[in-house]
Order: C-alpha cells, then structure tokens, then sequence
C-alpha cells in the first residue's frame, strides 16, 4: 500500500510560479511511475504530467508542454510539479498518483494510488 499526500497548492497570480510537492509513504516508491492529474470544477479530470519510476521519461499535456516540469526525487519519496507562467484557466485541484508499473503513462486508469489532492487557484 502506498500513500501520496500533496502539498504546494495554493493562490497565484496569472504568469506566476507554484511547486507542488507529493511525498510517498512505502519503500517501494522508487518503482512506481507517478503522476500528475488535474480536475476544474465541473470538468472531468485531466492528465497534466507523468514520470518512469527512473525519472528518465516525462510526458505532458500539450496545455502545460513547456510550462510545467514533473520530477522526483527517489531518495527522498517525492515527485514534483514545478509549475510555471500560471493561467487561470490551470485553477484546479491537483492530484498525484502512483502506477505499480513503473512505466509512464497518460491514464488515470492505469494508476493505482492516489493522493487526497492540492488546489492551486491562479488569479487573472
């Protein structure tokens, strides 16, 4: 069993930066690729980002390509979101999620951990 808690969400201006954080509970978390989803209110949720369990590929949506930057730190049982030149229309809650796997890949489907989510809010 693994646990994912976020943390980082918060207020924004639009063309701001926010990092968010997902830190794992288990010793397994160097196996598993993560990822980053998103749901706006009223809207379903979105892929946003996704990492291999060896951090060597990333995949993103074409909204974020270019903007935000998923990492992870597997010493430390952390992933990443390194948000950057924020739009309102990126206001949702954040979630991370973890796939045994290890390999990365776009659906949410395939994940079988969840976190309990972060909202990032960015002002026009």
């Amino acid at each position: 069993q693994v646990q994912l808690v976020e943390s980082g969400g918060g207020l924004v201006q639009a063309g701001g930066s926010l990092r968010l954080s997902c830190a794992a509970s288990g010793r397994t978390f160097s196996s598993y690729a993560m990822g980053w989803f998103r749901q706006a209110p009223g809207k379903e949720r979105e892929f946003v980002a996704c990492i291999s369990w060896s951090g060597g590929s990333t995949y993103y949506a074409d909204s974020v390509k270019g903007r935000f930057t998923i990492s992870r730190d597997n010493a430390k049982n952390t992933v990443y979101l390194q948000m950057n030149s924020l739009k309102p229309e990126d206001t949702a809650v954040y979630y991370c999620a973890a796939d045994r796997r290890g390999a990365a890949i776009r659906l949410a489907s395939e994940y079988d951990y969840w976190g309990q989510g972060t909202q990032v809010t960015v002002s026009s």
